[in-house]
């Protein structure tokens, strides 16, 4: 089956967490060698000797044709790498990466969300830190432990080269993972970053017992918040009614799986944001404040992110902001 695909050669993966790990394994199924890089050396070893990263992805054996390693330069003879570690890492990640990749060798973008300190998109922190260099980026609904399983799954990969967005999304399409692609990069990665932000809200709803109409209608308006966020940072309103945009929305915002659901969901059952956290990474909690800051540069109305970023800087609590969401003025919808 795997003659369908069209194989790139070697990918690079910078990540080995769950979701670095997951596109490790797709990427190999549909025909490439993956080599895949993580910082601790001793994990590296490890994962290279058993076979399967059981704090990530407990269950799910590693392809036979991904090579872990620890050496940042072995990344350097790859056609591409995809850069899998969080948002806020992204310009020391592209830094490092630059001191070792040739400046033709595409970078995928796989973190969703938007620098803090600065309020920068990620793609345009890859560029000022790699200027000329084809920089992509990949989102949609996708949850690592499908992928990693092999469980049918569609996202989309954006690059301003149409011909590259191309050849990246035949390379990485594979028997379970079909990879769209779009020229739109901003709308893409507007749509994984803003949607995670609504995703805390979902579940801060559903944690503190608001009902599904609720949630439901949250994603709604959530969605059409997204959709003026993106229209005035140069998105196309069709890429955030596909995969990386409507698409994501539904899933984070449906699922304890993700992350930011999860978080949100234990702030609604009253935990203090450190708590609700536990220690773990939550993109959407980081990107907030940035998302809102960039809402009100241009004077969009966004009144649940603005909601969410409240509860998290602690100036509003969860009751507080549902009566602010529920008596603005009644206006016709859009």
């Amino acid at each position: 089956m795997n003659g369908a695909f069209h194989r790139m050669g070697t990918i690079g993966i910078a990540g080995a967490g769950a979701w670095g790990t997951a596109l490790a394994n797709a990427a190999a199924a549909a025909g490439n060698d993956v080599i895949l890089w993580m910082r601790s050396p001793e994990q590296a070893t490890a994962l290279a000797a058993t076979r399967a990263n059981e704090r990530c992805l407990p269950g799910v054996k590693l392809h036979a044709r991904i090579r872990p390693t620890s050496d940042l330069a072995e990344l350097a003879s790859t056609q591409a790498v995809l850069l899998v570690t969080p948002a806020q890492t992204t310009r020391e990640m592209t830094v490092a990466l630059s001191h070792v990749l040739p400046p033709e060798t595409p970078m995928v973008l796989c973190a969703k969300g938007i620098e803090r300190e600065s309020q920068a998109f990620l793609c345009d922190v890859a560029e000022a830190v790699r200027p000329g260099s084809a920089i992509a980026v990949l989102s949609g609904p996708s949850f690592a432990h499908d992928v990693a399983r092999g469980l049918p799954t569609a996202v989309t990969l954006a690059c301003r080269d149409a011909a590259l967005a191309e050849e990246l999304a035949n390379a990485l399409s594979g028997p379970t993972l079909r990879v769209y692609h779009r020229g739109d990069v901003r709308g893409v990665e507007i749509g994984g970053a803003a949607k995670n932000v609504l995703a805390i809200a979902c579940g801060a709803v559903v944690g503190h017992g608001l009902g599904e109409s609720a949630k439901a209608a949250l994603i709604a308006r959530g969605f059409a918040e997204l959709l003026r966020f993106a229209r005035a940072y140069g998105g196309e309103a069709e890429t955030l009614m596909g995969l990386s945009g409507l698409g994501d929305l539904v899933l984070t915002c449906s699922s304890a799986q993700s992350r930011n659901f999860a978080f949100g969901q234990r702030l609604g059952q009253g935990m203090s944001v450190e708590e609700a956290a536990g220690g773990k990474l939550v993109e959407g909690a980081a990107t907030a404040s940035a998302l809102v800051a960039l809402a009100r540069a241009k004077n969009i109305d966004m009144p649940i992110s603005e909601a969410v970023d409240q509860i998290l800087s602690g100036a509003w609590t969860l009751d507080q902001a549902v009566d602010a969401l529920m008596n603005r003025p009644i206006k016709s919808e859009h």
